[in-house]
């Protein structure tokens, strides 16, 4: 098998351990290049058909491109869609600075929707290499009944064996890409042809490298108009993935401290 083969088949394998295990599951989507390689692996491990609701936690603030790509993807991949606005910001952590606060409306947004629809299980496409926080992170992760993460006792994962059941009141958060790297995920795009926001591709010297909502993602200097160009573009840079995150550079601990309150 080669390198991608393989992540594809241990992302496949998690998919259906996490469908078969559990109860009232359904997937977060970005509509950046991770959660679109996610669906497109969930596709695939589902026959064509993904059996489980896709939920966008929408700040009503995303790029117009981005959301002119979900109304399109939405009806070409046949997905369950679930785009409920987030909570308003004054209802976010009042201590945070200001972009970590408004990345924060997501949590909340999440934090709804499992009371809502009584969601068990969320899958999520996060990787470790993308942020220090996130490499703490195990592929099947338990959250609190108000989402909060314990990154100091997480289960151990050893052979791909996962723990699945947990007592009423917390959900496991599932992340199928965990093991992915960013360049991984540019050669899957290339290799499959997946589709992306346009946003990724350089425009007038500048493309987003890491893409959120207007106000807090900025796009960074680059020349990269393919896939074949960002490609080598990750080859050869040393500038981190969430350079353009505004809110990766308010505090040095605001990105830990929205992920254990339970950001994605």
């Amino acid at each position: 098998m080669t390198p991608l083969e393989r992540l594809e088949s241990q992302s496949i394998y998690i998919f259906r351990e996490a469908f078969s295990c559990i109860d009232n599951i359904a997937m977060l989507w970005s509509i950046g290049k991770d959660s679109n390689v996610m669906i497109w692996l969930a596709r695939k491990a589902f026959l064509g058909q993904i059996p489980f609701p896709v939920m966008h936690l929408d700040t009503g603030e995303e790029f117009p491109e981005t959301y002119e790509f979900r109304e399109r993807y939405v009806k070409e991949w046949n997905l369950k869609l679930i785009a409920d606005i987030c909570p308003s910001i004054e209802q976010s952590d009042q201590s945070l600075p200001p972009a970590s606060r408004f990345a924060a409306r997501k949590t909340e947004g999440l934090k709804a929707a499992l009371t809502k629809y009584n969601f068990n299980g969320i899958i999520a496409g996060i990787r470790r290499d993308e942020q220090a926080t996130r490499a703490k992170e195990r592929v099947f992760s338990p959250r609190g009944s108000a989402g909060q993460w314990n990154f100091r006792d997480q289960p151990p994962e050893f052979w791909d064996q996962f723990k699945t059941e947990y007592p009423p009141g917390v959900h496991l958060r599932i992340h199928p890409l965990l093991h992915w790297t960013e360049i991984d995920i540019w050669r899957y795009i290339r290799q499959e042809g997946i589709p992306v926001v346009p946003l990724y591709f350089s425009k007038n010297g500048k493309r987003f490298r890491s893409l959120g909502e207007k106000g807090i993602t900025l796009p960074i200097e680059s020349r990269a108009a393919t896939v074949d160009e960002i490609i080598h573009e990750l080859e050869i840079t040393k500038t981190e993935e969430r350079a353009g995150r505004v809110m990766d550079h308010e505090a040095e601990d605001a990105f830990e401290r929205l992920r254990a309150s339970g950001y994605m």
